[in-house]
């Protein structure tokens, strides 16, 4: 199979996954993931819980001093979070 096929395909299943409404339900996903790639395993210790609702990242962490530093650095991670996925899916991150 020549590579220019496969491309083909993919663009026809991001665009099934956009008209079917799936697009973003597979972002959001993919943030979630992207928290522990992004993010390493010193902090994915201490992080318990990762949800997205309205394009808010919400980051349960079990250690207060991180949750302080995490929060000074809020407008980074979430520009480094949408590069790794390759879309603008958050606009913000809580971290409680």
């Amino acid at each position: 199979m020549k590579r220019k096929q496969a491309e083909l395909l993919g663009l026809l299943i991001r665009q099934y996954c956009r008209q079917e409404g799936l697009e973003t339900p597979l972002n959001e996903y993919r943030i979630c993931k992207a928290w522990t790639e992004v993010m390493g395993e010193a902090i994915n210790r201490y992080t318990r819980e990762t949800t997205v609702r309205n394009q808010t990242l919400y980051v349960k962490l079990s250690s207060p001093a991180l949750k302080t530093n995490l929060m000074m650095s809020r407008e980074i991670l979430v520009r480094r979070l949408n590069e790794h996925v390759g879309a603008q899916v958050i606009q913000n991150i809580v971290f409680y």
